[in-house]
C-alpha cells in the first residue's frame, strides 16, 4: 500500500500518532472548525501534528471560491466529504503545492486491528454472499462489523451495556469508538471502495488522478491546478502489487500478457492502467479522468471567462435551428466540457442519440438515448459493437440530433451522411483549426469527400491557452461557419463570427453584419424578409441580454435548470 508522506516532514505509515488538539489551541480555531474536530477525531488528530511540526494552523473553508487557487501561499483545509478533509499545503520543499487527505484511522497504525478484525469477519463470511450490489455489500460489512466488534474504553473494557457474557466477548475484538469509526470507513474504503485512491475519487474538486510511477500521485484540482499528493509509492512492488488489485476491482485484471486495460468505474469515471517495468520504464501507472456528477452549464463556462453572452446565444440560435456543430482542440482543452454545455440550447422536445466509446457525455433532455459502443467485447460473452455500427443505428431511430463523443475514423463518413440527411449532427473533434480540421475529415482515414464537407456548418475552436495574467485558462478562441465548397480552387470559404483576443482576454464579435448561417439561414427560417434580414442581430442581441439576467439576477446557473428555464421562456415567446 502507498504510504503517506506530509509536506512538512512527517511520514504516516501507521507508526505515527497525532495529538489531539488542545483546549487552548481549540479557542484560535474558528467555529465551523471546532465542530468539525469535535466531529471528526483524525481531523483533530491532524490539526495537533501540524502544530506539532510548527507550521502554522491551516485556515478552515467551508466553500471553496476560484479565488482561493490565487492564494500565492496556500494552508487550508476544505471539507471533501462527509468524514474526508483535505490540506491544500504550500511547502518550499515542493516544486508545486500539495494534496493532504484526511481520512478516518491516518493517525494511528491500524494494521492489526484491521488483521483482527479481517480474521474475525471470515468466520461469518458467509453472512454476505447474498449481497449483490455495492449497497447492499456496504450494510453487510457494517452489521457484520458491530458482530465482531466490542467498543471499549481505549480498546480494553468492554462497553457495560454489552450484555454478552464473559466467554463470548472474548471471542469479540475489542477497539475504542475512535477505532471503530476508522474500521466502519477502512474496510468500507478497501472491500468497496478505491482503496487509497478513495479520498481522491469522492473529492468532487478533482478532474483528474494521475500515477507516473514511483513517488508521489499528482492531481488536477478544479480550484488549485497542478498538485502534488502526499499519497506516495516508495517500491515497484508495491505499486505493481496495488495496480494488480486494482485492476481486479474494476474486473479489468491486466497481466503481462495484457498490461494495458481502459475501463470505466462505476461513477463514471476512465481510468487507464500500464503494467510492468517492460513497457513503462519508471514502472506501472494509471490515469484516472474523473466523471463529474453535474456538468459545468453553460453560465459557469461564462463565470470562468471560456465564452461570452452573445457567443452563448449565438450558439444557441445554431442549436435551436437544426444546425452542425463541432467542437475542435486539443487534449485536454475542454471540447467535451463545452460540448455537453451546449447541449442546454437544444430544443426540450427533441429526441437526442449520444454515440461515444467511453460515456462521458451528460444531456439533459429526458428522451435522450445514451449508447456505448464495446470496440474490444470484454469476455466472450459480450459482442464488439464498434461506434461506426451504432451510428448506423441510430439513424434508424429517427433522432432529431445525433450527439457523437469523438469521430476519430470511419464513423465520420456516416455522420457526414447522417448530415445530409437532415440530422443534427454535434461531436468533438481533435484539430486546432478550422483549416486543420477540413484537412482530418477529408484525408485518412475519415475520407469525406469535399463537396459534403460544408455540410458541417460551426466549427468552435477551444483551447487550452495562456492569459494575459499569466495564469492558464481555457478559451473558445474562435467559432467559425463553413459557408462552401469551390471545386475549381479546391478552397473552401468559411467566415470567422467570435475571436478571442489573447492581449486582452476578450472575445469580438468580428462576424456582426456579415454572418453567413445568421442572415442567410436563421432569418429566413425564423420569417424576416431578406431586405430585413438584419434584424436578427437584434434578436441575438436581446438572447445574450435574457442570458445575462438569468445569469446575474435570478442566480440561473445548474446545467438541468437552465434548460427547464430556457424553454418556459421559448414557451412564452420570450426567448
Amino acid at each position: 500500500m502507498p504510504r503517506i508522506i506530509l509536506p512538512f516532514g512527517e511520514q504516516i505509515d501507521g507508526e505515527k500518532k497525532g495529538n489531539r488538539v488542545s483546549t487552548e489551541l481549540y479557542q484560535q480555531l474558528s467555529e465551523p472548525f471546532r465542530e468539525a474536530c469535535e466531529n471528526n477525531s483524525h481531523l483533530a488528530d491532524y490539526v495537533g501534528i501540524c502544530v506539532a511540526a510548527e507550521i502554522e494552523i491551516p485556515e478552515f473553508i467551508n466553500n471553496l471560491k476560484r479565488s482561493d487557487g490565487d492564494r500565492e501561499s496556500k494552508n487550508l483545509i476544505y471539507q471533501a466529504s462527509d468524514n474526508i478533509f483535505v490540506h491544500v499545503f504550500s511547502s518550499a520543499s515542493n516544486d508545486r503545492d500539495v494534496y493532504v487527505p484526511i481520512e478516518p484511522g491516518m493517525t494511528e497504525d491500524m494494521s492489526q486491528v484491521m488483521l483482527n478484525v479481517e480474521n474475525r469477519l471470515l468466520d461469518i463470511a458467509g453472512e454476505l454472499e447474498e449481497a449483490e450490489t455495492d449497497e447492499e455489500r456496504t450494510e453487510g460489512i457494517l452489521k457484520c462489523l458491530k458482530k465482531v466488534c466490542m467498543i471499549g474504553r481505549n480498546g480494553s473494557r468492554p462497553n457495560s451495556n454489552d450484555g454478552k457474557s464473559e466467554s463470548n466477548s472474548r471471542q469479540k475484538v475489542r477497539v475504542t469508538k475512535e477505532q471503530f469509526d476508522a474500521l466502519q470507513y477502512l474496510l468500507i474504503r478497501d472491500k468497496i471502495g478505491m482503496g487509497a485512491m478513495e479520498p481522491l475519487i469522492v473529492d468532487p474538486n478533482i478532474e483528474d488522478i494521475s500515477c507516473s510511477g514511483i513517488g508521489p500521485i499528482f492531481v488536477e484540482h478544479k480550484i488549485f491546478k497542478s498538485l502534488a499528493s502526499a499519497i506516495v509509492f516508495e517500491s515497484h512492488e508495491e505499486l505493481d502489487d496495488f495496480v494488480l488489485r486494482l485492476s481486479e476491482h474494476i474486473r479489468k485484471p491486466v497481466t503481462l500478457r495484457k498490461p494495458i486495460v481502459d475501463a470505466t468505474l462505476p461513477d463514471g469515471s476512465r481510468i487507464n492502467i500500464v503494467y510492468g517495468r517492460e513497457i513503462s520504464r519508471r514502472g506501472s501507472n494509471f490515469t484516472i479522468r474523473k466523471f463529474a456528477g453535474v456538468p459545468l452549464s453553460i453560465m459557469e463556462l461564462i463565470e470562468f471567462g471560456s465564452i461570452n453572452y452573445e457567443m452563448a446565444a449565438y450558439m444557441s440560435l445554431i442549436l435551436e435551428d437544426g444546425m452542425n456543430v463541432f467542437v475542435v482542440g486539443e487534449t485536454a482543452s475542454g471540447k467535451t466540457t463545452l460540448l455537453n454545455a451546449l447541449t442546454t440550447f437544444i430544443p426540450i422536445n427533441n429526441k437526442i442519440v449520444s454515440i461515444e466509446d467511453t460515456p462521458e457525455l451528460q444531456v439533459p433532455h429526458a428522451n435522450w438515448l445514451r449508447e456505448v459502443a464495446n470496440a474490444s467485447g470484454g469476455d466472450e460473452k459480450e459482442a464488439k459493437v464498434s461506434m461506426f455500427e451504432l451510428l448506423k443505428a441510430a439513424l434508424r431511430q429517427r433522432p432529431n440530433v445525433i450527439v457523437i463523443g469523438e469521430i476519430r475514423g470511419e464513423e465520420g463518413n456516416i455522420a457526414f451522411g447522417a448530415m445530409q440527411t437532415g440530422h443534427a449532427v454535434m461531436s468533438t473533434f481533435h484539430a486546432a483549426s478550422v483549416e486543420k480540421v477540413i484537412q482530418r475529415i477529408t484525408g485518412n482515414p475519415i475520407n469525406v469527400p469535399k463537396t459534403h464537407v460544408d455540410n458541417l456548418n460551426v466549427v468552435v475552436v477551444q483551447n487550452a491557452v495562456k492569459l494575459p495574467n499569466g495564469k492558464n485558462g481555457r478559451r473558445a478562441c474562435s467559432i467559425s461557419e463553413i459557408v462552401a465548397y469551390d471545386p475549381p480552387s479546391e478552397s473552401f470559404n468559411y467566415v470567422e463570427v467570435f475571436r478571442w483576443d489573447p492581449a486582452t482576454d476578450e472575445f469580438n464579435f468580428v462576424g456582426s453584419r456579415n454572418s453567413y448561417l445568421l442572415e442567410d439561414r436563421i432569418a429566413i427560417r425564423r420569417g424576416i424578409p431578406a431586405d430585413r434580414k438584419w434584424e436578427i442581430y437584434s434578436v441575438l442581441d436581446r438572447r445574450a441580454r435574457i442570458l445575462e439576467r438569468l445569469h446575474k439576477d435570478k442566480g440561473v446557473t445548474n446545467f438541468y435548470e437552465l434548460l427547464n428555464v430556457l424553454a418556459k421562456a421559448q414557451e412564452q415567446g420570450l426567448f
